[in-house]
């Protein structure tokens, strides 16, 4: 077998893994789409998009995604607010104030892996810690509600968006770090300074990507939001996200409530791809 076919054959599987993940998701959205067409024919696409009613009583049935959307942007949004400080914290002491030293290496260690927890482990603990602490102070349901849930989805979520914040951070050009300090800024003034500002596309990438991953989250939600179908007033308040939802409903379901979960999923599903669009493009451009 002489190199140039030997060539072919690589370009060939290349050429055919490619078109296959292109295959793969116009599947998966025909799926989806085909399978969403009864609900939205039986009660509108904007009704269905605009209704909070959500009733699976055979006779009697009566679906609606708005208030699902509400409350999986609402924990979505509260989540990366929770997380945060922490992220910007470990991507800055990673990748700049203690980039390359042994303590650094250590904590991205830690950090790596944490990222492989499965998240059913993080939502037992949420149960049994997070949840009774809450409940202690009077906050929610019994500890139930969208705060438990953004707590240990921020929990869940900062390994993962602190590696992607610290990535960015550390591609800052070193030339740009010392100079600075050979004028005398302090090394937290280079990385508050110099660093967060020169890789806030990166940064805002990384945070749109993990509000994408928290949004399509079901089994820590599930266990710790209350799993009702109301839109929550407050953060001790209970909901149902459309991951949530679907998780908890979709083993028993069929005919129009099947219908009708699989559409809250088509949502979900142009809601996260928009998102890791924009992130995409955001994080295409260079960092300065």
């Amino acid at each position: 077998m002489n190199r140039r076919f030997q060539t072919k054959i690589i370009d060939g599987l290349l050429l055919f893994s490619s078109v296959l993940i292109l295959f793969l998701l116009a599947g998966m959205l025909y799926a989806l789409f085909s399978r969403s067409i009864p609900a939205f024919l039986h009660f509108g696409i904007f009704d269905f998009i605009t209704s909070s009613s959500w009733n699976p009583r055979e006779g009697l049935e009566e679906y609606g995604a708005w208030s699902f959307i509400c409350t999986t942007f609402i924990v979505s949004i509260l989540t990366i607010i929770i997380c945060l400080p922490f992220i910007i914290s470990l991507a800055l002491f990673n990748g700049g104030l203690y980039r390359n030293t042994l303590l650094s290496r250590f904590v991205s260690y830690i950090i790596k892996l944490s990222m492989g927890i499965p998240s059913i482990i993080y939502g037992i603990w949420g149960v049994y810690t997070i949840r009774p602490l809450l409940s202690s102070l009077n906050m929610g349901n019994q500890g139930y509600g969208i705060l438990a849930a953004s707590i240990v989805l921020a929990c869940m979520i900062i390994p993962f968006s602190a590696t992607l914040v610290t990535y960015y951070i550390a591609k800052v050009p070193q030339a740009m770090r010392e100079t600075a300090i050979c004028m005398g800024a302090t090394r937290l003034k280079v990385a508050w300074k110099i660093c967060l500002p020169l890789s806030r596309r990166g940064i805002i990438a990384s945070l749109l990507l993990a509000l994408s991953k928290v949004m399509g989250e079901a089994i820590i939600v599930s266990f710790l939001i209350g799993n009702t179908f109301n839109i929550p007033d407050s953060l001790n308040g209970t909901g149902s996200t459309i991951s949530s939802i679907v998780f908890n409903q979709f083993g028993g379901s069929h005919g129009l409530q099947m219908n009708s979960l699989i559409a809250l999923l088509l949502i979900l599903f142009l809601f996260t791809g928009i998102i890791n669009f924009i992130a995409q493009k955001i994080s295409d451009r260079d960092i300065i």
